[in-house]
């Protein structure tokens, strides 16, 4: 069967987007409950950064989305310099 010859079922492709999506989303994390603890924004966690961290990534990991064992270093190690203590990334993430 060729490429041509295949059929397409209707929102087939957006329930297969759908799934992988939901994969990657793991929910609020507790960096959500620490970040309100000590008063923080997201704002403080780019400004506290020595790495390349952006808004859009310190929001997703807030959200939840399933970031990188690097992504998750860069937000740890913000954290940490933005709170003067040291987390581990199972404090921060649930995944």
């Amino acid at each position: 069967m060729t490429n041509d010859e295949q059929t397409e079922v209707p929102g087939q492709t957006e329930e297969i987007d759908n799934l992988a999506g939901n994969e990657r989303n793991k929910g609020p994390q507790p960096i959500v409950e620490l970040m309100q603890q000590y008063d923080l924004k997201p704002k403080d966690l780019v400004e506290a950064s020595a790495e390349q961290l952006t808004f859009k990534l310190v929001a997703r990991a807030m959200k939840g989305r399933e970031l990188t064992i690097n992504s998750k270093g860069i937000v740890q190690r913000a954290m940490n310099r933005a709170t003067s203590k040291v987390w581990t990334q199972k404090q921060l993430f649930n995944y």
